[in-house]
């Protein structure tokens, strides 16, 4: 009540931050005239001036009104777009670092021309990230207009493209391109041997569109980089043959957790079927050394029982390509990891991949918190603000738009069956096509818009269906989906990001009657026709009640549903929408309540009746919440635990940058050779040990081992007075007098390449085989909570562990190959390591049997314990807990308490 009460005197936090920026708008505005007045050459100049006032010390909000005023005028000349008032204080929400909510259709494209500018000119690089490869690079094409109108370089980052493109991409003032690629660029250039061949620079300054698809939905997909593994394609196949033989009472499958396991009656059918087959040869299927068996079974199970064909794949030229579940397109080059790709390649009969093993991985999360500064625009943010805040600290600002919406949302119209559903869709669009009104259908998948259009088609409605099958004519499909009697099907989130103009887009619909045209007098005569079309046409379907956007059922996401609901009314224009359920879709059989048929019944609901109400809607948006909480806690699951390993990925990283940089690693190499011998003694020659509990023989044979020498260390022991020093520094001695003659042999240039080649390559490999065993940990490390113990707190211990034990590896496996190693080089060329094949995968946690229900453990699952997004350095430093320290500098004093640096401690990487 109190509250309520302060919010009507004094506003909320929200009215208070747009009161403040409308200020800043009024002295962007006074500018107007000036910069009106500057010819092109003068307004273009303004961009060095600028730069030259960043240098002598100037701040970037100090230049915020020119600079805006100056993108403003250039938006003007060069695209005929004046940015609103709104506009302009969304362009300042973005260079605080906040994300900007703007209603659909308010212009945020435009938008992010104002607060790129003002950042680029510091530089250091801006990159402005996209749902889809279409729209990064419309984008970079639309708005490079102004950039380059302004002298600032624009590049763009696309699935496919060469390295070299990509490097001169990154090299621009303003990047394009798609989070995936962003990500992916980044984990690949830290698997690169040379520092020229990075693509990316140093983070600067990104801004995220729809940032609540980015940032939310995809962010419990982490991106994995994987290279093969060992080929079991038969076991795969032989697998996939025997699952159809079971029954539905053989497994028991959860939809609602996307998860499915065999029942004791199962089990035993499985064991006999494995027997047979000869795939089963001794033991139960659950002993411990059939466990490639359960795995392969597992993968083949969830296969059939929870993946369907052109929903959540399709199967093109003898592959299977993902479908990505939130924008309905194709995932080129992605792959379910696991062996679950392998398993569903050999139920559609197509060719077997090579399983692989991660080489890389990040979660979205992690990589956006790289960047000093980050902000975001989307239509659909608050509700969501809690999560923002929490993981990114991003705060939400809900921008008003500039004219009032005039969008009239219908209430959901339910059905008992899909066949009911379908014949009143299908009535609507005759009843909108009769007074020329354009109809966009949303449907959930490919499956579902083919049944849609199959339907269509048997009622003789023409129509144009966009999906991933037809991708490649997106823009054109959605962008004349506003023309009178149009009907269009597309997957609720394919064209986002295109403007649906009602009547027709102008520029596309000249780009298809102009092909071929190149007398200028026939040019203008049609152009002339086809804008006299379109203004008839805008006039029509105005008066006919605009755009009118028909959702064929709920999402699992409200913002997928709102996004979607957002296509229509756009700046004030006339528009409508409705969602069409049945009680069979997904999200009512699988959230809704099981009793709603019986009650629907009850009430007398006739065939072909749909029920309307309030109350339906609130119910829905209760079982979309239910969703989206499950899907909250799976990320939360997903950061907790990433945020371990990122702690380590970035040490690893920073190291291998150092190595990079570095000409020769001749004192690394030193010092590892060093501490290895050091170890080694101390493990033979325990302190204050007596001469006969020393172990000499192994002590002989591990430097036999790793350095290739015979020494007479037994001789050495039996010296009157010898102690455990002087061992080591004969040993250390005759090390590096063997490496000296290895320098002089091969010669000093050709022997600096070879430990630095070495170096990384064994690092790498290291790497991966950590990654590994961190997979491995994470998959049995809930089983602990069994002991009282929390699984993460365990995690980080074993994990920390592991770690310690790689770098241990690390100086053992680098000394002892460098020992051993002969060269036969021709060319110093010939030392460079060749990049090995690798994949991309967007892995879903969801699928893993490790996660329960809210993404709480399921037996060999995990758990957490600790907030996610909270920085370890925030607390208080434990001396034995190497996650509480934060970044410590290489030469201060270890956190631990040792007394040594912390390079030669805990950070030692030598």
């Amino acid at each position: 009540m109190f509250g309520a009460i302060a919010r009507s005197l004094f506003g909320s936090s929200n009215d208070r931050v747009v009161k403040r920026l409308r200020k800043k708008v009024e002295a962007i505005n006074a500018l107007e005239a000036e910069h009106q007045a500057l010819s092109d050459e003068a307004l273009r100049g303004r961009t060095e001036e600028f730069r030259k006032r960043l240098n002598e010390g100037a701040t970037l909000d100090d230049i915020l009104p020119e600079a805006f005023a100056t993108v403003r005028e250039a938006a003007k000349r060069t695209l005929g777009l004046r940015p609103f008032d709104v506009q302009l204080m969304g362009g300042m929400v973005l260079h605080e670092g906040m994300i900007s909510e703007m209603k659909t259709g308010e212009g945020k494209t435009l938008v992010a021309t104002l607060p790129v500018y003002l950042n680029a000119l510091s530089g250091k690089g801006v990159h402005v990230v996209t749902v889809n490869d279409y729209l990064a690079s419309r984008d970079a094409a639309w708005m490079g207009r102004v950039y380059n109108f302004l002298g600032l370089s624009v590049g763009v980052i696309k699935h496919g493209i060469e390295e070299d493109d990509r490097r001169a991409a990154y090299a621009a003032d303003i990047t394009y391109g798609t989070n995936n690629e962003f990500g992916f660029d980044y984990l690949r250039d830290n698997m690169k041997f040379r520092l020229e061949d990075m693509v990316q620079r140093d983070f600067n300054f990104a801004i995220v569109d729809e940032v609540d698809s980015i940032l939310v939905d995809e962010a419990r997909t982490p991106l994995i980089i994987s290279g093969p593994a060992e080929d079991s394609s038969e076991l795969y196949r032989a697998m996939n043959a025997l699952i159809p033989n079971l029954t539905a009472e053989d497994y028991e499958k959860d939809e609602k957790q996307r998860a499915v396991t065999l029942t004791e009656v199962g089990t035993e059918k499985m064991e006999q079927l494995l027997r047979e087959a000869g795939m089963l040869t001794q033991g139960d299927l659950y002993d411990i050394h059939n466990v490639t068996l359960v795995h392969h079974m597992n993968q083949a199970l969830r296969a059939h029982q929870l993946f369907q064909r052109d929903v959540d794949y399709i199967v093109k030229n003898d592959k299977l390509v993902i479908i990505d579940e939130f924008t309905g397109r194709m995932m080129e080059g992605r792959r379910y990891s696991e062996g679950l790709h392998q398993a569903l390649e050999a139920k559609e009969g197509v060719t077997i991949q090579q399983e692989n093993q991660t080489l890389a991985s990040i979660t979205f999360q992690n990589y956006f918190r790289l960047y000093p500064k980050l902000a975001g625009m989307t239509g659909t943010a608050m509700t969501e603000a809690a999560e923002f805040a929490e993981i990114y600290g991003l705060e939400v600002v809900e921008m008003p738009t500039n004219v009032p919406m005039a969008r009239k949302d219908h209430d959901d119209e339910v059905y008992r069956s899909q066949r009911e559903k379908f014949d009143g869709i299908i009535e609507l669009v005759r009843e909108c096509q009769a007074r020329k009104q354009p109809v966009l259908v949303g449907t959930v998948s490919i499956e579902k818009s083919e049944m849609l259009s199959e339907a269509l088609k048997a009622k003789g409605i023409p129509h144009e269906v966009l999906n991933a099958r037809y991708h490649e004519q997106e823009a054109s499909i959605i962008s004349q989906a506003g023309r009178p009697g149009a009907v269009t099907i597309a997957t609720n989130m394919a064209g986002r990001g295109t403007d649906i103009q009602l009547g027709g887009n102008l520029e596309m619909a000249l780009a298809l009657r102009l092909q071929g045209v190149e007398d200028e007098a026939e040019i203008a005569r049609i152009t002339e026709q086809v804008k006299a079309e379109i203004g008839e046409g805008q006039r029509i379907v105005k008066e006919a009640g605009g755009l009118y956007v028909v959702g064929t059922e709920r999402h699992e996401s409200r913002r997928i549903d709102n996004q979607l609901r957002g296509r229509s009314g756009r700046q004030g224009d006339p528009g409508a929408s409705k969602f069409f359920l049945a009680l069979d879709d997904d999200l009512m059989r699988i959230f809704g309540s099981e009793r709603m048929d019986g009650m629907l019944q009850k009430l007398g609901l006739k065939e072909g009746e749909a029920i309307v109400h309030p109350w339906i809607n609130k119910a829905l948006e209760k079982a979309q919440q239910k969703v989206e909480a499950r899907n909250f806690e799976i990320r939360k699951q997903l950061l907790k635990y990433d945020d371990v390993m990122n702690d380590q990925r970035k040490v690893i990283y920073e190291q291998r940058k150092e190595i990079m940089r570095a000409k020769e690693v001749q004192q690394i190499i030193l010092d590892m050779r060093h501490e290895v011998v050091e170890d080694l003694v101390a493990s033979c020659i325990p302190a204050n040990a007596y001469a006969e509990q020393w172990d000499i023989e192994r002590l002989h044979q591990e430097v036999g081992r790793l350095f290739n020498l015979d020494l007479p260390i037994a001789d050495w022991a039996k010296e009157e007075g010898i102690a455990d020093q002087e061992i080591q520094d004969r040993i250390i001695d005759a090390v590096d007098r063997k490496m000296a003659e290895k320098v002089a042999n091969y010669g000093a240039d050709i022997m600096r390449m070879a430990e630095k080649s070495l170096l990384l390559q064994i690092l790498d490999q290291c790497w991966k085989d950590h990654l590994l065993q961190l997979d491995h940990l994470r998959q049995g490390v809930s089983l602990r909570a069994y002991a009282q113990k929390d699984p993460l707190n365990e995690y980080k211990r074993e994990a920390f562990l592991l770690f310690d034990g790689l770098l241990s590896r690390l100086r053992e496996t680098v000394v002892s190959v460098l020992a051993h190693v002969e060269m036969r080089v021709n060319r110093p060329e010939d030392l460079q390591p060749q990049p090995q094949e690798m994949h991309e995968t967007r892995h879903d946690p969801a699928l893993d049997e490790t996660v329960g229900a809210n993404g709480e453990p399921a037996p060999g699952g995990f758990a957490g314990g600790a907030e996610p997004g909270r920085r370890m350095a925030a607390a208080a430093v434990d001396p034995n807990d190497p996650s509480t320290w934060g970044k410590v500098q290489r030469n201060a004093p270890c956190p631990c308490g040792s007394g040594k640096k912390f390079k030669h401690c805990h950070g030692q990487f030598a």
